[in-house]
């Protein structure tokens, strides 16, 4: 798929900043155009655009900021990343999937594991090293997700398109 929009979940600024710094540490270098993100979709077709510019805004109008939590590290296998839960936030995940059925690449139709990568494509030996190195440091810690953000994805690095702030009161 040529160019596909991927929809986020925004980190508050102190994971954000927390999260960026440990990426920026231990992401190879040359492959890290991104920063550090929630992904929730991984793939919408570029024809959805407008469909998504106004379904995702009446969400984030609807609920307040999903609840969230660090809850340690995830091994990625050749990767590590920072564990989060929210059942909150699978929530809207699974609204904004049932709105969109039919339109979902593979990837998408996994409901995902939340998690911020820190560290990808390197040796299964490097990752576990960091994952010793961090583990005792990571310590659990709620938060709220203040937004959705929509992009486009362009050969490695993201244009970003639109963000949504959360300003409901309805739980998710």
């Amino acid at each position: 798929m040529a160019r596909p929009f991927i929809v986020t979940a925004v980190l508050p600024p102190d994971i954000q900043g927390w999260a960026e710094g440990l990426r920026r540490e231990h992401f190879p270098p040359e492959r890290n155009h991104l920063h550090a993100h929630v992904t929730l979709f991984h793939a919408f077709a570029p024809s959805l655009l407008e469909e998504l510019k106004d379904f995702l805004p009446e969400i984030a109008r609807e609920f307040a900021p999903p609840q969230g939590r660090v809850t340690g590290l995830m091994d990625l296998g050749k990767g590590t990343a920072i564990a989060l839960e929210s059942e909150e936030l699978l929530s809207l995940r699974a609204l904004i999937a049932e709105h969109f059925h039919g339109s979902l690449t593979d990837q998408d139709l996994h409901e995902p594991r939340p998690h911020i990568t820190i560290q990808n494509k390197v040796t299964k030996e490097e990752a576990r090293a960091l994952q010793a190195s961090l583990a005792p440091t990571i310590e659990p810690r709620a938060f709220a997700f203040p937004a959705l953000d929509l992009h486009r994805y362009e050969g490695g690095p993201w244009s970003h398109v639109k963000r949504m702030a959360f300003r409901g009161r309805e739980r998710p």
